[in-house]
């Protein structure tokens, strides 16, 4: 499924006065990264907030150079069309959107939303659920994040999501040993009709070739000689 992992940053934490002033969005299909993504800077009309401006860095002389949200707001909502939101703590950022758009006479966000915050808190009841701690817990570099960016916490975000949604363990499951409950062992999905080789009958010729050369002793003799030795 097409995910999009959003973050904002805003003037300030009152949604019927503070504005958004930069949204970040990461695009993963199916725990794997696209590689697309949208990032904007937006002139919020609205001072920012100077404990705003201690986490983020965005002043009012560098926002006022940048397109407003209405003119951002139409390339913004074809970009998330159709795609499931991930976020954490959501109901702020998704609140500051759609308080945005209600601005504009435009309908407030129909996709699907995911809390990775609320996420975080059933995966890990006994655990810190910042950003912060959640990349400390799964060995994810933030070092970069010495002030807090949408683009950059998006990008960091989608590999918190991906770690609790499992990880990256396409076409396995875990299954748990009766004997040992710490052992999992991984089950591999079959592809139902096997890919046909690319190799050649002289691929094959020049390979056996080259071990001649090698000596009786070659390693590659062993895996050569295998399936002559099965069909015997």
């Amino acid at each position: 499924m097409r995910d999009i992992v959003i973050d904002t940053e805003t003037t300030g934490l009152d949604r019927k006065v503070d504005r958004v002033v930069e949204i970040g969005c990461v695009e993963i299909d199916d725990l794997m990264p696209t590689g697309s993504t949208f990032h904007q800077y937006i002139n919020p009309l609205h001072p920012v907030h100077r404990e705003a401006f201690k986490v983020h860095g965005l002043n009012n002389e560098f926002l006022k150079t940048k397109p407003t949200f209405k003119r951002i707001a139409n390339k913004f909502l074809r970009y998330i069309e159709g795609a499931r939101l991930i976020a954490h703590n959501a109901s702020f950022d998704i609140g500051m959107l759609n308080a945005e758009l209600e601005r504009l006479g435009i309908e407030p966000l129909k996709n699907e939303v995911v809390d990775t915050l609320a996420l975080s808190k059933e995966k890990r009841p006994r655990g810190k659920h910042t950003l912060d701690a959640l990349c400390s817990a799964y060995n994810i570099d933030n070092s970069k994040r010495t002030k807090h960016g949408a683009l950059l916490d998006a990008e960091i975000l989608s590999e918190v999501y991906v770690e609790l949604c499992g990880g990256r363990q396409f076409g396995m499951r875990l299954v748990v040993d009766n004997d040992d409950q710490d052992e999992v062992a991984p089950v591999i999905r079959q592809r139902p009709t096997p890919l046909v080789s690319r190799v050649t009958d002289a691929d094959r010729a020049a390979h056996a070739a080259f071990v001649a050369t090698l000596g009786d002793s070659a390693i590659w003799r062993d895996y050569r000689e295998q399936p002559e030795a099965q069909a015997a």
